[in-house]
């Protein structure tokens, strides 16, 4: 078996790179990483160069990994920022670092794919191995799968733990039974919610697919600029990029487009594939009361209740998110350091910092606004 480093996602063909995904999840498919590099979202002066590892058989993929070094701390969601001052107040470079993720999108997942776990498990030790060999700082692994956390603790890498806001499907039937489930505080406060939106004379339509055109993508691309404008930043993606995105993988794009008084005023889009829907980028025009609770948690719930979808993830943070539905779910990073010395700082500071996490997850749960009981399975029971 040989490994090797791609500095280009197109050297390596897309139906192999494919045929190892675990399923339809759209962030793991050969065209969209190829989009991010053939729009510059990543790529020379954007701090992500693709380095992108793969595990070879006399010409056969067995396994590969989206890898990138990273010549600073943004796009990740999970903040090692203070690592980096610790590193520069020693006189030490923090970057460039090498990050195995995928760009902007903090979505749990595989981040090894291949062929077998054992493809999968060589490739993650050839990649340490690698790190270890380069003279680079540091390897982070970022939202990983279960296994890929077992495997990388095993090669020396410590873990993180942080929390996302992921709703859950019980089989509801419709926005009402969803509402049904919830305690009765926060069912009126939904309703209030949706109700403002309605009253201040806003609709929402729903484009998917082919469905939507390039103004709808330009439109939207306009709304998401202006949410990084209004917080003095600058968007990672551009309208190249999303309308590539809509071209090589259109079955997984769900646009919402909010319209009041004769106007488009905002848009929020999501992806979806076979279980999941995955709430990603919203902005608006126009300051309308709840407007962001309607356009990005329920409307998208009502989306994947009406589609049979088994989970929503509405992104990175957002406590605010748990009065909506949504639910704490852990998620792990993995992170070797070179240096002995900061690498135990690290271990110290992350043990302290997982018995928090592990409290802040348990205080989040005993406010959950399900009820005990779901109300689809005694309506079941009672007509049964």
């Amino acid at each position: 078996m040989e490994f090797r480093h791609h500095a280009r996602i197109s050297e390596i063909p897309a139906r192999a790179w494919d045929a190892l995904a675990p399923n339809d999840q759209p962030f793991l498919r050969h065209a969209y990483l190829h989009a991010l590099e053939a729009t510059a979202c990543v790529g020379e002066g954007t701090g992500w160069q693709s380095a992108h590892a793969a595990l070879w058989d006399d010409g056969r993929l067995l396994a590969a990994m989206p890898l990138y070094l990273k010549q600073h701390s943004m796009g990740e969601y999970v903040f090692d920022w203070s690592w980096a001052e610790a590193y520069a107040r020693h006189g030490l470079d923090y970057y460039p670092k090498w990050l195995a993720s995928i760009p902007f999108t903090p979505v749990p997942g595989q981040r090894v794919l291949g062929v077998d776990a054992a493809c999968r498990r060589a490739l993650l030790g050839g990649v340490l191995q690698a790190a270890q060999h380069s003279g680079l700082s540091s390897l982070h692994l970022l939202f990983a799968a279960a296994d890929e956390v077992r495997w990388a603790q095993e090669l020396g890498c410590m873990r993180r733990t942080s929390v996302q806001f992921h709703w859950h499907n019980a089989g509801y039937r419709n926005f009402e039974d969803f509402l049904a489930a919830l305690s009765g505080e926060k069912r009126k406060k939904i309703r209030q919610e949706r109700r403002r939106v309605a009253e201040a004379g806003v609709s929402l339509r729903v484009l998917e697919g082919a469905r939507i055109s390039r103004q709808d993508w330009a439109f939207f691309t306009r709304c998401y600029a202006r949410t990084y404008a209004l917080h003095r930043s600058a968007p990672y993606l551009n309208l190249d990029f999303f309308e590539l995105l809509g071209e090589r993988l259109p079955q997984h794009c769900v646009l919402l487009i909010a319209h009041q008084s004769g106007q488009d005023i905002a848009a929020s889009l999501l992806l979806r594939d076979s279980t999941s829907l995955y709430g990603r980028y919203w902005g608006t025009l126009a300051d309308v009361s709840c407007l962001h609770f309607e356009a990005c948690y329920y409307a998208p719930i009502e989306y994947a209740i009406q589609h049979g979808l088994q989970r929503f993830e509405g992104g990175a943070q957002g406590e605010h998110k748990l009065a909506r539905g949504l639910q704490p779910v852990e998620t792990s990073s993995l992170h070797w350091l070179a240096d002995a010395r900061f690498a135990r700082a690290v271990e110290d500071f992350l043990a302290r910092e997982s018995d928090g996490m592990a409290q802040y997850i348990s205080e989040l749960e005993a406010r959950n606004p399900l009820q005990r009981q779901n109300p689809l399975l005694l309506r079941s029971a009672e007509e049964n």
